[in-house]
């Protein structure tokens, strides 16, 4: 079966893959109070989506901003104070609040709906989750306006971030929004592994999980391990900063090299919670456009295990430089090469999946190959960073830029959107222009690799990271020059498919339930679904419930699909919305605001997040039976 084409969808699926109609995209209205209120995972899903793409084109005009300064030498278009805060919001920004929050944007809409279920385990702690993203996003994002934005950089070394040398409020702001959004990203994490755990359909084992749930369940335990770590180091800081600690302070008997271990042991599983949602969209893309099963399925399993396994074993090859000593620098380089392997394992099985079956050029399956060839030139130049005489060379240089970005933008961002192609159709019921989808895709691939290829070139040549300026003769300037071109002609193509978004969200063609003929279950229920998702809740045989079910499963799809019942109709019970998450989110965020401006609003923001958690926690979730 591992070879098996699916060549046409067999005749007793032919009535679940109409051809796209007006009627089938639903008119329902949503007020404004609806959504500030909602516990509906798809509405919430749909928000993250809106936001974390606002906030990708933040972190782009940062980055547009940072090339066009860097584009020739002695440029001075921002000034030094000015590029520090863009340079460090915008490795913010795309980690934290654009690439994390797409990936919840499907872990949201879609897990519930691959694993037959009709909400989350917790739908008041997803909208909180959600809100507390929002605020802390625009806690920290906002300061920049009035340049009090964050200046030390993304990775917040000290003790460049201590008072001592960053006396203003740029820092805190820095210090405390990250642990706001630490807050959201654990929310989120319980509730989905409880999900997963425990709202799966029957017979929906774990090796008929689709891939993109796997992948997304490794995630959360990811999450979940890391982020307290990040918790730690963040809090250390803050109290040296506000309260006069010593942590960090040599002086004191601290230790700098404390928030590097810390911030590392945190930020190496980061890449991979980056990454491995990305991994499960382009596993769900590429069966569906070449026709077959996912080739290799238990081993993609398993090594997506095994990378969240691993993932927590590399982090001090970010350290070479410091002087850990051979013993270190030798475990950490094999444990860097190790890693190599489970994730060379997914980039053979994708590569299997398309050569075995019948490949279809989508804009959807571009993305995703793109994404394949790119994140694999990303994933070579990271090994090569596994031996520590070459990463002495090349650390702290814009060979490290380049290998990042092929690995974040090539990886991660193109992954992304491959998965905002797909499954546009299942988020607002209408297909995104093709023609334009394919204009995107090429100009982001030519960009892409216009922009940071050259930094390779100039990160060898010496080119230092975090560079402000830099005088003519060093032989940068060519290479830079080129990486500014790509730069624009990225923003062309991103413009290109904010129109597209925006004009097929309102008049693109109908989708109907499976536009593309997939296999999952997320693709047996009307486009966009109910609010109960499930009419009748699916029984599961099979990984490919469309391809490979029994006749029991499509009698149920065939239900799921024609339906058109209201809740109470079906007698369906759906959890209240509420007010009370937003709340105690704002208010908590009000809070951690009185580190800034006054210990009095602290102990205002705590009394008023306890009310509205204790309203929130005695409130009834759904309505009484009768």
């Amino acid at each position: 079966m591992a070879t098996t084409v699916i060549d046409t969808i067999p005749a007793h699926l032919k009535p679940f893959v109409p051809s796209p109609t007006p009627a089938t995209v639903t008119t329902e209205k949503s007020t404004i109070w609806g959504w500030l209120t909602t516990t509906d995972h798809k509405k919430i899903g749909t928000l993250y989506l809106f936001t974390a793409l606002f906030f990708f084109l933040v972190g782009g005009l940062e980055a547009e901003i940072i090339r066009a300064q860097l584009g020739g030498p002695n440029r001075h278009l921002v000034s030094a104070e000015t590029y520090n805060q863009i340079f460090t919001m915008h490795g913010t920004t795309m980690i934290f609040l654009a690439i994390m929050p797409l990936s919840a944007a499907f872990f949201n809409f879609i897990i519930p709906l691959q694993i037959g279920a009709r909400d989350v385990a917790f739908p008041r702690l997803n909208a909180f989750s959600y809100w507390v993203y929002l605020f802390g996003g625009l806690f920290i994002s906002i300061p920049i306006l009035f340049g009090h934005g964050p200046n030390g950089g993304w990775f917040g070394y000290v003790p460049l971030t201590t008072r001592a040398y960053s006396a203003g409020i740029n820092i805190d702001f820095w210090v405390i929004g990250l642990q706001i959004l630490g807050i959201s990203s654990l929310a989120a994490g319980f509730n989905f592994i409880t999900t997963i755990i425990n709202l799966r359909a029957p017979g929906m084992s774990l090796m008929r999980m689709p891939v993109f749930t796997w992948m997304a369940f490794v995630v959360q335990f990811m999450v979940i391990l890391a982020f307290p770590v990040i918790t730690i180091a963040l809090f250390f800081l803050m109290m040296d900063r506000f309260f006069g600690t010593q942590f960090y302070e040599v002086a004191a008997g601290g230790d700098p090299l404390l928030w590097q271990h810390l911030f590392w042991i945190f930020g190496h599983p980061e890449v991979y919670i980056l990454i491995l949602p990305a991994f499960g969209l382009v596993s769900e893309v590429l069966p569906t456009f070449s026709k077959k099963p996912l080739f290799g399925y238990p081993v993609m399993v398993y090594s997506g295990i095994l990378i969240g396994f691993l993932g927590f074993g590399v982090w001090a090859h970010h350290m070479f430089a410091v002087g850990m000593g051979p013993v270190a620098d030798s475990v950490f380089g094999v444990t860097t090469m190790l890693i190599a392997i489970p994730t060379g394992v997914k980039i053979f099985n994708w590569i299997g999946t398309i050569a075995q079956g019948q490949f279809k050029a989508t804009s959807a399956s571009l993305f995703c190959v793109g994404m394949v060839a790119l994140f694999t030139i990303g994933g070579i130049s990271g090994v090569m960073h596994s031996s520590p005489p070459a990463d002495l060379q090349q650390t702290d240089s814009y060979f490290i830029v380049a290998h990042f970005h092929y690995v974040m933008f090539g990886g991660s961002i193109m992954g992304l959107f491959g998965g905002i192609y797909y499954y546009f159709p299942k988020f607002f019921g209408r297909l995104l222009n093709e023609k334009l989808g394919k204009w995107h895709f090429w100009l982001t691939f030519i960009g892409m690799n216009l922009t940071f290829f050259p930094m390779h070139f100039s990160g060898m040549l010496g080119m230092p990271r975090r560079i402000y300026t830099y005088d003519a003769g060093q032989g940068w300037e060519v290479f830079n020059h080129i990486s500014t071109i790509g730069a624009y002609l990225l923003a062309v193509a991103t413009a290109i498919f904010i129109y597209n978004f925006f004009k097929s969200r309102v008049s693109g063609p109908a989708a109907g339930p499976n536009p593309w003929g997939a296999g999952t279950l997320e693709w047996t229920i009307p486009s966009p679904p109910p609010v109960y998702n499930f009419a009748v809740l699916p029984t599961v045989t099979s990984r490919y419930p469309l391809w490979e079910g029994k006749q029991a499963d499509i009698e149920g799809a065939r239900i799921n699909q024609q339906s058109g019942k209201t809740a109470e109709q079906l007698g369906i019970v759906i959890p209240y919305s509420t007010i009370k998450p937003l709340l105690a989110a704002a208010f908590m965020i009000i809070m951690f605001s009185g580190l800034i401006v006054g210990h009095w609003l602290i102990l205002v923001g705590a009394a008023a997040t306890v009310l509205a958690l204790y309203g929130w926690l005695t409130s009834p979730l759904e309505p009484e039976h009768h």
